[in-house]
């Protein structure tokens, strides 16, 4: 493990709650890059996001969104015209985030977890695991781990109860234990495309 690379750990406890950018919910930021940027200028934002009725979701352009059910029986979504039903939790679901976006609930209120991510700015690849697992943050990579349901320990020495989150930058290898279910966002620089995919900058 590499001495110098640090753990920041954040407290679910000490995330204000605020207003959805349309409104219609509640969310609770839990980190953002780069560190201290608003809802206009984020690379990258995770958060956790309280839906108590029916209704649109934002829509942020240039977004692309991971959503995973954290909570409560589920969402009937309309995302740009299609139907896309989201009623098991811990089970990732991508989207853009600026296509239009309706939701129905299926059961009551839910709290998601939500990463967002600016295309073409920042790859982000969400996880949700458990048990124990060895894990390896690469240079120029961060690792964000939220505990999304009962707690974890990472490297045997940060604790993290019921939403509460750590944030590490590589390189560096860490030691995941959970007891339940818990999320990794892998934060880094887009991916150039493969050989076989057209380099939408450079059109034929």
């Amino acid at each position: 493990m590499t001495s110098e690379a640090v753990i920041r750990i954040l407290r679910a406890a000490d995330r204000p709650a605020a207003r959805w950018k349309n409104g219609g919910g509640v969310t609770r930021a839990i980190a953002a890059g780069p560190e201290g940027a608003g809802m206009d200028d984020f690379g990258w934002r995770v958060s956790l996001a309280e839906v108590t009725a029916d209704g649109a979701f934002s829509v942020f352009p240039g977004i692309d969104r991971t959503l995973t059910l954290a909570e409560g029986a589920g969402m009937d979504l309309e995302i740009g015209g299609v139907r896309r039903l989201v009623d098991r939790r811990y089970a990732p679901q991508r989207f853009p985030g600026d296509e239009p976006t309706d939701c129905r609930l299926l059961g009551g209120p839910v709290v998601n977890f939500n990463v967002m991510y600016r295309r073409g700015v920042v790859a982000a690849d969400t996880a949700v695991v458990r048990g124990d697992l060895a894990l390896t943050v690469r240079p120029g990579e961060s690792l964000l781990v939220v505990a999304l349901e009962g707690t974890a320990e990472l490297d045997a020495s940060a604790e993290l109860g019921p939403y509460d989150a750590a944030l590490a930058t590589g390189p560096r290898d860490l030691l995941l234990r959970t007891s339940g279910h818990t999320a990794l966002v892998r934060l880094a620089p887009p991916r150039p495309p493969s050989p076989a995919e057209p380099d939408p900058t450079h059109p034929a």
